[in-house]
């Protein structure tokens, strides 16, 4: 294994680190949150800077987890499962350099 395969395998994170990381944000996010998210809680949790830009990214279709509504329920909601995965995906993605 060359300098530069082992600098690549150190970089590329695991499924099984996705899957912890995940977990862990996805237990965090229930005990503050609850299993759904909406509103200004999802908008954050998403990192939005604003309600209006995570408006914005709705009319646009370009919100990166499923959202969906409820029957007799205002506004738009997810689940804290996918925001978790979405989170840990986004994080694990970057390389250890740029950390």
């Amino acid at each position: 294994m060359t300098i530069r395969d082992k600098h690549m395998k150190k970089a590329q994170p695991s499924l099984l680190e996705d899957q912890d990381l995940a977990e862990t944000l996805e237990k965090d996010l229930i005990v503050q949150y609850g299993p759904l998210l909406s509103g200004e809680k999802l908008s954050r949790a998403l990192g939005y800077p604003s309600m209006m830009a995570f408006r914005k990214a709705l009319s646009r279709d370009l919100v990166p987890v499923p959202v969906f509504t409820l029957k007799n329920r205002k506004g738009k909601y997810a689940l804290v499962k996918d925001v978790a995965i979405w989170l840990a995906t986004e994080r694990l993605s970057v390389s250890s350099d740029k950390i």
